[in-house]
Order: structure tokens, then sequence, then C-alpha cells
């Protein structure tokens, strides 16, 4: 999994329907490079400046309702930044 930052929306006018109903957000990694922006699917409702979770990969389609064409998903959306050093 994969922690990160919203910092922006995907907006597209034509996609595949079963992308139908998914926000796709452009989420930056709290930890690694910050270059890495992740395009991530979203139902739950993550904002722009919001902590999020993101599942990757084969995991990806265990969080779906249905069978769509995504490769990183929203799962959670982090209530308080993570304590580092205690």
């Amino acid at each position: 999994m994969i922690l990160g930052t919203v910092k922006g929306t995907v907006v597209s006018t034509r996609k595949c329907s079963n992308l139908v109903g998914f926000k796709l957000l452009l989420v930056e990694p709290f930890y690694g490079n910050k270059k890495d922006i992740i395009v991530a699917a979203d139902s739950i409702g993550a904002g722009i400046g919001e902590l999020v979770l993101i599942t990757t990969d084969e995991t990806t389609q265990h969080a779906l309702e249905r069978s769509a064409p995504i490769d990183a998903y929203v799962v959670g959306i982090v209530d308080s930044p993570p304590q580092i050093g205690r």
C-alpha cells in the first residue's frame, strides 16, 4: 500500500464504461520520490490536499465491487499524518 497526498484530478469526457462512477485522482507519494505521481481511482470521496491510502497492483481488484481496468485505488482517507521517530 502507498500513503500519499491528493494533488489534483484527472478529467476525461470519454472512458471505458467500467470506469464510470470512479473519480480519478493525482496522488503524490508521502514517502520516496515526489516526482512519481500516481493516478488512482476513488469512490469514497477523497479530495485535493487529503492524505490517502492506496492499494496497487493485483490487490486492487480485491477492493473493487466490480471488474475495472484499475491498478491503483483509494481504500482510505487518513485522519492524521503518521508519527515518525516515536
